[in-house]
């Protein structure tokens, strides 16, 4: 019996200086699991284990995680040779997963700040998504999302903080940032 699929994947964005577009998707992600869809997040820039990919490896084969990155943060200004090459095998483990059409859902995490810092190519991003199957639902997340992706995408949300406890010294802490 063949899966049913989405009639329509739409493009979503979650953008902005606020804390929450990660953990946004992955709601998206635990919903979409939830009603029996497949789910992909690959994961731009990061290179530590997460809470995250601990959950998605209990939600395995329904939910995949994978990581692309090095502990600890990109010189976006100046990144070094490795992170442009894990930049890149993210994005062509984006476009595979997107063109085979096997996943509803595929989150591209943190891609919206390799694209603005030219870890990737603008281009070829929007191109991807435009020739995407029919059913395939995108969500792309981080800050700084490219004005030509937010004119793209079909939903755009702006995470913006209006109070947030790392400014009364509280560090990131684990199960909740991370």
């Amino acid at each position: 019996m063949e899966k049913e699929r989405l009639s329509q994947g739409l493009i979503q964005v979650y953008t902005g200086d606020g804390k929450g577009k990660t953990t946004c998707a992955l709601g998206l992600a635990l919903r979409a699991v939830g009603q029996g869809l497949k789910v992909y997040m690959v994961q731009f820039m990061k290179g530590r284990e997460t809470g995250e990919a601990r959950a998605a490896a209990r939600l395995a084969p329904d939910l995949t995680l994978r990581s692309f990155g090095r502990p600890g943060l990109v010189n976006l200004r100046s990144p070094a040779p490795e992170d442009l090459a894990l930049a890149r095998q993210a994005l062509d483990l984006a476009k595979a997963l997107i063109k085979a059409g096997e996943h509803d859902l595929i989150i591209l995490d943190e891609i919206n700040l390799a694209l603005t810092y030219n870890l990737i190519p603008l281009e070829e991003v929007l191109t991807m998504l435009r020739e995407r199957p029919q059913w395939v639902e995108v969500v792309l997340t981080g800050r700084q999302a490219p004005p030509e992706l937010l004119a793209l995408a079909d939903l755009v949300t702006e995470m913006r903080p209006l109070k947030h406890y790392y400014e009364a010294g509280v560090k990131a802490r684990r199960g909740i940032e991370w």
